[in-house]
């Protein structure tokens, strides 16, 4: 199930996208945010997840999936990016939502959450934290632009596992081609290539648009119920510094994902379960 498809134009006139997957009648919306080389699909498994109980909104960030394409590209930024997302949730009248980020998405919502905390229930940060482990920026830095065309659904899960294996141990055949089938999209010419503008490449290796220390920025965890989902093997966010947020931030809950690296696509048992019961904490309720 894909969701149904939204439009709306941010701002600057950009025509953008969303997946929303309606819940039960006057149910919570949850805000799905993900990375960022990626697009909606990464959260149809989340969302059938939770669907029962929420409503859950996906959007395509500018560049990715079935949005426009940005002849700025510096402008694939986090804070641009919020922008569009606040205008998304004003089109459809969401007062308040719980966000769920994955990696860029968990920045995105860290920066929402300081701009108008009264309209951010909760947060789930997949992944990321406020401090990024070079490491993992090296590997990203590797990648972002560079995917060639290949030939077949067959040819792309291979090219991923081959590329992010490391962080997906236990991903067998048919994991691989659910995230081909999330990442890439057919051309004109009957070839497959990643479903994002290759300009964000640009973007990227000059400046993302957050402030290098968010430290300062993660304070909003004291007054907003957050969970924090690591992968174990994470090249981005450090066990230190996982262990850190919730030391500093004692109603901040973490949990890791075995087995897992840069970063867990939230269907993994553990990582559902964790989200499900954040979801009903009595101190996230009061707040949605």
């Amino acid at each position: 199930m894909d969701g149904n498809p939204l439009a709306f134009r941010s701002t600057d006139g950009l025509t953008l996208a969303a997946r929303d997957f309606p819940g039960p009648p006057g149910a919570g919306v949850v805000l799905c945010l993900h990375g960022l080389t990626r697009n909606s699909r990464d959260f149809t498994g989340l969302a059938a997840a939770l669907q029962a109980e929420h409503r859950v909104i996906a959007p395509d960030q500018r560049g990715r999936g079935a949005s426009a394409y940005d002849p700025q590209p510096l402008n694939y930024n986090p804070l641009v990016q919020a922008g569009d997302v606040w205008t998304l949730l004003d089109q459809q009248r969401v007062e308040r939502c719980v966000v769920v980020g994955t990696s860029m998405g968990a920045l995105m919502a860290i920066l929402m959450a300081n701009a108008r905390p009264d309209r951010i229930a909760g947060l789930v940060l997949n992944d990321a934290g406020p401090e990024v482990d070079p490491r993992g920026l090296a590997r990203i830095a590797g990648y972002v632009g560079k995917g060639a065309p290949v030939a077949s659904w067959a040819e792309a899960a291979a090219a991923l596992q081959a590329a992010q294996g490391g962080s997906y141990p236990t991903y067998g055949p048919a994991d691989w081609m659910r995230m081909a089938q999330a990442t890439y999209v057919e051309t004109p010419e009957g070839r497959l290539r990643p479903d994002y503008d290759p300009a964000l490449a640009q973007a990227f290796a000059t400046d993302t648009g957050v402030a290098p220390d968010m430290w300062p920025a993660f304070e909003v965890l004291r007054t907003i119920p957050a969970l924090i989902v690591r992968g174990a093997l994470s090249d981005i966010l450090a066990a230190d510094t996982a262990s850190e947020v919730a030391r500093r931030f004692p109603t901040a809950e973490v949990v890791t994902i075995p087995d897992r690296g840069h970063a867990p696509d939230l269907m993994e048992p553990a990582a559902t379960a964790a989200i499900r019961a954040f979801l009903r904490r009595g101190d996230m309720l009061a707040r949605w």
